[in-house]
């Protein structure tokens, strides 16, 4: 199974049908969870979809810093 890391997450590609989905899972216990750790992408292009889920990530980790502060 082919799967990248990311700021402390896994994120795991997979095609469905004729476009992709992304998981997402934290690597350590200190991270958030995403709301929805799968993400289904309706693009046919893999780059886009793990594009879309880095910036997803961006955004709780962003989130979670100004709550910590």
């Amino acid at each position: 199974m082919e799967y990248y890391r990311y700021r402390g997450y896994q994120i795991e590609p997979r095609r469905e049908r004729s476009n992709w989905c992304v998981s997402i899972s934290p690597t350590r216990s200190n991270l958030p969870i995403l709301p929805q750790s799968t993400l289904h992408i309706l693009t046919p292009q893999k780059d886009e979809a793990l594009a879309d889920a880095k910036h997803r990530i961006d955004h709780v980790l962003s989130d979670f810093d100004s709550w910590l502060t």
